[in-house]
């Protein structure tokens, strides 16, 4: 027995069986419902049930806490219906910069430390072919047993290699992998692009909070600007533990140094003694708070741990940024679509 959903703000409605969830269903008729994570980890699928029983249990409470539930929310990618539904949800415009996903092959051209714990890997596409990506989505690799990772993408799109920054995560068996046994020229895996992380149209100054490998879909939406020469003022804050943790560090300067509108500004939370004393300290998002009175003219874009995105969140609406313009791609690590 099939169900309905309509979405009340578009006066439009389809068809869902038992084994569906909102989202699943929602793409099979042709429903642009946005998502990122499809685990219950981002938010991005994020609706309020007006009417009917629906049924959502498996998700991080970064995505959605208890509260927002108990008031009606639900993540499309997790819930199942056992009623017709009416649900309230902003779709994906037919303008939105995305493109269609694909499975492709991909050979690793290289592999390159950038710290300690950080590895760069650069993907190439048979032929001569390209991804079409919007920079700030990520891909997914596809495991023999049919398990995904998916990692950020931090690369621009004019750029011809994919590249990749993988964390190094302790019992991370894919991470793992790539670090101590994992060839170049080796053959994997792909689906891409996904997710809804990208630069909005605005001329509002742009801030970016970064923890650790969230730097990377920020790196592609820098880059991809400055391609494109899209001078927007934009604070680029890298939030990481010790110096030892920050990578790509000269080149942030660089951006700094040769455009007048890009301004750089790292974080250490736990410096060690030896640290460069010049660094701010601090919790990342504090760092934000301190430079601004107030966020209500200004767009902000967060990547890296739930908790670095969810407090850089709660922090900046409190302090006046509209709910609407905090834009972020939380990393989490619960299966099977991790980014680890």
């Amino acid at each position: 027995m099939s169900h309905k959903v309509f979405i009340q703000s578009e006066s439009i409605s389809f068809d869902i069986k038992p084994s569906q969830t909102i989202l699943e269903a929602a793409i099979a008729a042709g429903i642009n419902i946005p998502f990122g994570c499809r685990n219950g980890g981002c938010g991005s699928c994020k609706g309020k049930v007006l009417s009917g029983e629906v049924f959502c249990e498996e998700y991080q409470q970064s995505a959605m806490t208890d509260e927002e539930k108990a008031n009606g929310s639900t993540l499309c990618c997790q819930s199942y219906v056992s009623s017709d539904v009416r649900l309230e949800i902003k779709l994906n415009k037919a303008n939105d910069p995305l493109h269609e996903s694909k499975i492709t092959p991909v050979r690793v051209e290289a592999l390159t430390k950038l710290s300690h714990d950080v590895m760069k890997m650069l993907l190439k596409l048979p032929g001569n072919s390209t991804l079409k990506f919007t920079a700030g989505q990520y891909l997914e690799f596809i495991m023999a047993d049919g398990s995904r990772r998916a990692f950020s993408i931090a690369s621009p799109p004019h750029q011809e290699l994919i590249e990749l920054h993988l964390r190094l995560i302790d019992g991370g068996k894919f991470t793992n992998f790539v670090f101590e046994e994992m060839q170049e020229k080796s053959i994997h895996r792909i689906e891409a692009p996904i997710g809804q992380f990208y630069l909005r149209d605005s001329e509002k100054p742009i801030i970016f909070i970064s923890g650790g490998t969230g730097f990377a879909p920020i790196k592609s939406v820098i880059e991809d600007m400055i391609h494109r020469d899209i001078k927007r003022t934009t604070y680029l804050y890298q939030g990481v533990r010790a110096e030892k943790d920050l990578y790509m560090h000269e080149l942030c300067l660089g951006w700094q140094k040769e455009h007048q509108h890009i301004h750089y500004i790292p974080v250490f939370s736990e410096p060690e003694k030896t640290d460069n004393q010049s660094i701010r300290t601090g919790l990342v998002h504090q760092a934000v708070l301190d430079d601004f009175q107030s966020f209500e003219n200004y767009q902000a874009y967060s990547c890296g741990a739930p908790i670095v995105v969810q407090t850089a969140f709660n922090a900046l609406v409190e302090k006046g940024l509209l709910e609407d313009e905090f834009f972020a791609d939380a990393f989490t690590f619960a299966p099977p679509k991790n980014k680890i």
